[in-house]
């Protein structure tokens, strides 16, 4: 969900402050970071700091801010898009300041400069931060693309001069991923070569903060003679946005959807939300032909230009399944992987980027724990100390004698229910009794062929519970999912919590207050695999 914190001298800034969807609970509600902790340490950020404008770094905003009530500094994107978010939530948005990529700006004791990276959102910033004689680089999301489409490659020469850095706070997404990520610019190609093959109606799915991907898809279409509409509110928002700061200048006029009848299907490209099966998106609507102003047709294309987000695979291949029964063309990652490119760094990015700024030390952040540790294993290859692969809610300390994890605090999960955030209750254990202490369990999990396996490590944090045996535990979890059919990771929870309450009541002297949570994870290549000892 991306919230950090860092201090100095008892003086706190924030940096994001993201949200994510709860895949395994029912009607996937959203879950915003706890801010317990804060409050029990008396911790309240002078100000917020905004990388980028993705949900899953500015959706908490607007839950969470009025509680500190701090300056909020971000680029105009992600500050537009904030300022929308405020409106909704009868906010004022007179916190919110415009901070330009390459300025800088002084929170006493730090003092931070924004710097342009590329991603696949506009205007994403890393940020340099100085307090006292530390030097850090939060990096945030981030790749080192030649051909971005929108806004220029990374100044390498302005990352140079940073050097050397004490701390590097680095993206580990892709960290196992050999090589260079694909550019914007390549893509863009791919997508004028397919447009100009296909017959019939066209519609195209991306995420709609992708705006270099559909600024590439309207300049595709106006290529080869097409017309371009938008399905989807989150589609329209965000090129209202963007086209109000100048990026989509070069975009050609839109078809309200409501005019795609009068259109004869070969002059057509539809942009639509869904390409993950969200049930009320556009293209889902499409699939199941209940759009109020277009039917696909037998010769129709849909092309998703965006990779499954883990926990997706089943949704998405359902929606697939609908499409194909009406007899239309697909083109996806599978078959067409150039029609997308991931927005972070592969090992040659973060290679290039360590020997410009050349860090002293590394926090490996951001992915799974298999890419926190991908990411710790190139640190070290190139001589810079990464002693921590840290997880939500460590306390971490960086002073003369290096980095290290202070204390763990336990993250109940906070959910947004009916326009307020409560904590979710965990799992009813069916005891009336006064629970023993705290179990949190984090589950991280893959789809397969024919259910579901546990990826990476299980992260248990018990507090005040009894002693259990963790070995014995994680077989016979890995049973369960074995055994277990589901569709869906709420599916899957609904069936596993029942067994998991049995086993614990089995096996502890004492029943916890349990908090679980699965977690959508993304399967291992076989050459990680092959790399594992």
């Amino acid at each position: 969900m991306n919230l950090t914190l860092y201090g100095y001298d008892d003086q706190w800034i924030a940096v994001d402050c993201g949200m994510m969807i709860r895949q395994d609970l029912p009607n996937s509600p959203l879950q915003v970071p706890n801010t317990e902790t804060l409050e029990a340490l008396k911790i309240t950020p002078k100000a917020l700091f905004i990388t980028h404008g993705h949900e899953d770094h500015i959706g908490a905003v607007a839950w969470l801010w009025p509680k500190w009530g701090c300056p909020i500094f971000a680029t105009p994107l992600a500050a537009g898009l904030l300022r929308y978010k405020f409106a909704e939530h009868q906010l004022s948005s007179a916190a919110i300041q415009t901070i330009e990529p390459g300025e800088a700006v002084e929170s006493s004791p730090f003092t931070l400069r924004y710097l342009s990276v590329t991603h696949s959102i506009p205007e994403s910033c890393a940020i340099m931060m100085q307090a006292g004689d530390y030097r850090i680089l939060h990096t945030g999301d981030w790749k080192l693309d030649p051909t971005p489409l929108i806004g220029s490659p990374v100044n390498a020469a302005q990352f140079r001069a940073l050097a050397p850095v004490d701390l590097l706070v680095g993206d580990s997404t892709n960290a196992p991923m050999p090589g260079q990520s694909a550019s914007e610019g390549d893509v863009a190609k791919a997508l004028a070569n397919t447009l100009s093959a296909c017959t019939g109606r066209v519609v195209v799915s991306c995420f709609a903060s992708n705006l270099a991907r559909v600024l590439a898809i309207g300049l595709a279409a106006q290529a080869s003679g097409r017309r371009v509409s938008l399905m989807g509110r989150s589609m329209e928002r965000m090129v209202s946005v963007a086209r109000g700061l100048g990026y989509l200048d070069d975009f050609p006029p839109l078809v309200p959807a409501h005019d795609l009848g009068y259109l004869p299907p070969e002059e057509v490209v539809i942009i639509a939300t869904g390409s993950q099966g969200e049930p009320r998106a556009a293209l889902q609507r499409l699939a199941q032909r209940r759009h109020p102003f277009v039917d696909l047709e037998p010769g129709d294309s849909v092309i998703f230009s965006a990779k499954a987000i883990p926990g997706n695979e089943r949704p998405i291949e359902q929606l697939k399944k609908r499409l194909l029964q009406l007899d239309v063309t697909l083109f996806d990652e599978t078959n067409h992987p150039e029609l997308h490119a991931t927005g972070h760094p592969a090992q040659e990015e973060l290679r290039k980027l360590y020997q410009w700024v050349r860090p002293k030390m590394l926090l490996p952040v951001h992915g799974e724990a298999r890419h926190q540790a991908a990411h710790q294993a190139l640190a070290e290859e190139l001589g810079i100390q990464a002693p921590l692969t840290p997880v939500n809610g460590d306390m971490l300390v960086l002073d003369q004698q290096g980095l290290r994890c202070e204390t763990r605090y336990p993250q109940p999960p906070c959910i947004v229910n009916q326009n307020s955030v409560v904590a979710h209750p965990g799992l009813d254990t069916g005891h009336s009794s006064a629970r023993r202490g705290s179990l949190f369990l984090a589950l991280p999990v893959a789809a397969t062929e024919t259910g579901w396996c546990r990826i990476g490590r299980l992260m248990l944090d018990a507090s005040g519970a009894s002693p259990m045996d963790e070995d014995s535990f994680s077989e016979w979890l890995d049973e369960q999912l074995d055994e277990i059919t589901a569709d869906t990771l709420a599916d899957l929870r609904h069936a596993l919590q029942p067994r998991l309450v049995h086993w614990l009541a089995n096996h502890l002297q004492h029943m916890p207050e349990v908090h679980l949570q699965i977690m959508a994870a993304e399967m291992p290549t076989i050459e990680e695999l092959n790399d594992e000892p």
